[in-house]
């Protein structure tokens, strides 16, 4: 069974979210993609909306897609959210596991905690732009990391683990969560934006509505 991991603060989540998700799944034939937002992600500041109402804005998001589903593992572990032990735990569950990444995350992955680890516990999809796609995986990553990779072809490498890392296109969309709650913070509408479940709650809750939120 292979099974998509999409991580993030998902702060909130949006329609570009969706939409690769989506994508991934089809082109890789994935029977699954957890959606896992992080409680206290490493590398961002997790700005307004509690990680209970995030969970619960993704919840709403999914519906109605069979295929994808929401985690609140790493809200209900607490603490800091490091990728590494979310993989640990779904390994267990999980045969063949894909986490889902932009370039840019992936760019920075060797200041991840544990980061050479990651590759023994699931492949990688990295989501590039079709206009600017990168060099290739090797190029991003430490020496130490890049020695144990074998190009297989086009944008594809596998990890002595024998865990597979994909170079993916997936459709640009000029959407981020940070834009969403700029346009609540500046009273404009997000209709389009996120989807309508979603839009619903921020209205309903008063979520984002000021810049030193923290509910």
């Amino acid at each position: 069974m292979a099974t998509g991991v999409f991580g993030g603060t998902f702060n909130p989540v949006h329609m570009g979210h969706l939409r690769v998700a989506e994508e991934i799944r089809e082109d890789f034939h994935l029977d699954s993609v957890y959606f896992i937002p992080s409680h206290v992600p490493p590398h961002k500041e997790a700005a307004g909306g509690l990680p209970g109402e995030r969970l619960r804005m993704l919840k709403v998001a999914v519906r109605g897609n069979a295929f994808f589903r929401v985690s609140d593992m790493e809200i209900r572990r607490g603490g800091v959210s490091y990728t590494i032990d979310t993989l640990k735990r779904l390994e267990r569950r999980f045969d063949d596991i894909y986490f889902i990444i932009g370039v840019d995350a992936f760019r920075e992955i060797h200041t991840w905690y544990h980061y050479e680890e990651l590759f023994y516990h699931a492949g990688f999809i990295v989501m590039t732009r079709p206009a600017s796609p990168p060099a290739g995986i090797p190029e991003m990553l430490p020496g130490a990391v890049r020695g144990k990779l074998t190009v297989l072809g086009d944008g594809v490498y596998r990890h002595e683990s024998g865990r597979k890392i994909y170079l993916h296109p997936v459709t640009k969309m000029d959407i981020s969560s940070t834009k969403i709650r700029d346009l609540i913070r500046g009273e404009r509408s997000i209709r389009y934006l996120v989807p309508p479940g979603v839009e619903k709650m921020i209205i309903e809750r008063g979520l984002y509505r000021f810049s030193d939120e923290t509910r």
